[in-house]
């Protein structure tokens, strides 16, 4: 569960762009409690399966790798989310008796 809701959170915080350390801090803000060895690798395979786009941009002290969601990951932003409250909504049956 903790795998979906992972990338379901970092597409839903990317609809503009932002680096790496950036989007780990206020993850964590979030209490989602993630090291930089959880969230990199996360964000590599996002973009290698072409969900989020990347840039280095270097005209900063500090060379920074930026990444915003593209349409592919749009589209399944959506269907990540329908089918979160789908199973939520089943979850919350299933706790409560119905």
């Amino acid at each position: 569960m903790r795998r979906g809701s992972l990338v379901l959170a970092v597409l839903s915080m990317l609809p503009e762009k932002k680096y790496g350390y950036e989007l780990l801090k206020k993850m964590n803000e979030l209490e989602f409690n993630l090291s930089q060895d959880t969230l990199y690798p996360l964000l590599r395979r996002l973009d290698e399966q072409n969900l989020i786009d990347s840039e280095w941009i270097v005209d900063t002290t500090r060379p920074r790798k930026y990444y915003i969601i593209n349409e592919n990951g749009r589209s399944l932003l959506i269907d990540l989310t329908k089918e979160w409250k789908s199973q939520n909504t089943r979850l919350m049956e299933v706790m409560n008796g119905d």
